[in-house]
């Protein structure tokens, strides 16, 4: 299992002072940055584009997280790649050569990741996982910060988790939508390793408290999934 890791979403943040609010997640213990770029095509939403990534880079040296809710996405791939992002992933369902994209990705030295909405099924990745360092399972549907977590998908969770184990890679298992110390635990233990939190952390104004709540609820849920099953009398 990889370590756990926290990744405040800055969808969720004050837009008026971004880089200060990256660089206090930071120090905070946040231990990536989640990019949502939405583009009111795709998902009903309109973020950032590269030249805010290129300008944020500087204020951190976490590894930035960019996940592309955008259709077409391989015309933007270059600019968030030039911009600063250390892995980029992008839609099953926005790809219509998805081969070609993880391609294009990773030839311009970045890790690739595939993302899946809540109703797509775990199938759609059977022949990508090769290609890719990291699946984000979407526990809410694209488009908004501040949604109610998708409980259905924690099965998706499970299966997709045994579909990485089979691979023997290190490929990261993320999920993002919904995710609070009250939710963190479920996708924690179906198999989740990363976990994208947005007004969980910014929500609230002690930034380092949020992130160590979130962090011990993935951690607890991971020790008791871990634990031997006592058997009953």
């Amino acid at each position: 299992m990889n370590p756990i890791v926290i990744a405040p979403s800055i969808l969720s943040a004050d837009f008026a002072r971004l880089g200060a609010e990256i660089a206090a997640v930071e120090q905070a213990g946040a231990d990536w940055i989640h990019f949502d770029v939405m583009d009111n095509h795709f998902v009903p939403n309109l973020t950032f584009g590269p030249m805010v990534l290129k300008a944020v880079r500087p204020h951190t040296r976490l590894p930035i997280d960019v996940h592309l809710m955008v259709q077409p996405v391989d015309a933007l791939v270059e600019g968030f790649a030039a911009a600063g992002a250390d892995l980029i992933a992008v839609h099953v369902e926005a790809c219509p050569h998805l081969d070609r994209t993880l391609q294009l990705i990773r030839s311009k030295g970045k890790q690739t990741g595939v993302v899946l909405n809540p109703a797509t099924p775990a199938a759609a990745l059977d022949c990508v996982l090769s290609e890719v360092d990291l699946v984000l399972l979407m526990t809410v549907n694209p488009g908004f910060a501040g949604q109610s977590f998708i409980g259905s998908v924690v099965d998706k969770i499970r299966t997709v988790r045994r579909m990485i184990d089979m691979t023997g890679r290190p490929i990261r298992l993320e999920v993002d939508g919904g995710i609070t110390p009250a939710t963190i635990g479920a996708a924690a233990a179906a198999g989740a390793d990363t976990f994208v939190a947005g007004s969980a952390v910014f929500g609230g104004k002690d930034y380092a408290a949020a992130i160590t709540a979130l962090r011990a609820g993935a951690a607890a849920a991971i020790t008791a999934a871990a634990a031997p099953q006592r058997e009953v009398a």
